[in-house]
């Protein structure tokens, strides 16, 4: 005969193993310091200012087109 197991017990155990693995994606996605998200905002920054400079199609500074 198999191994008698308490539901209840089942049930407690399974629910501390998710909040763990909630508590692990919080901690990687909200857990950084300052410098850290200042430090991913500078780099953010600047890739979107050298993609804002390598359009092609950008109009002459004096706003007429050829």
């Amino acid at each position: 005969m198999g191994e008698v197991i308490n539901l209840r017990l089942a049930r407690k155990q399974r629910a501390r193993v998710t909040a763990e693995q909630r508590a692990n994606e919080n901690r990687r996605l909200f857990g950084r310091t300052a410098a850290e998200k200042a430090a991913e905002t500078r780099a953010r920054d600047r890739v979107e200012k050298t993609l804002d400079g390598a359009h092609l199609d950008k109009q002459p500074p004096n706003g007429k087109t050829e």
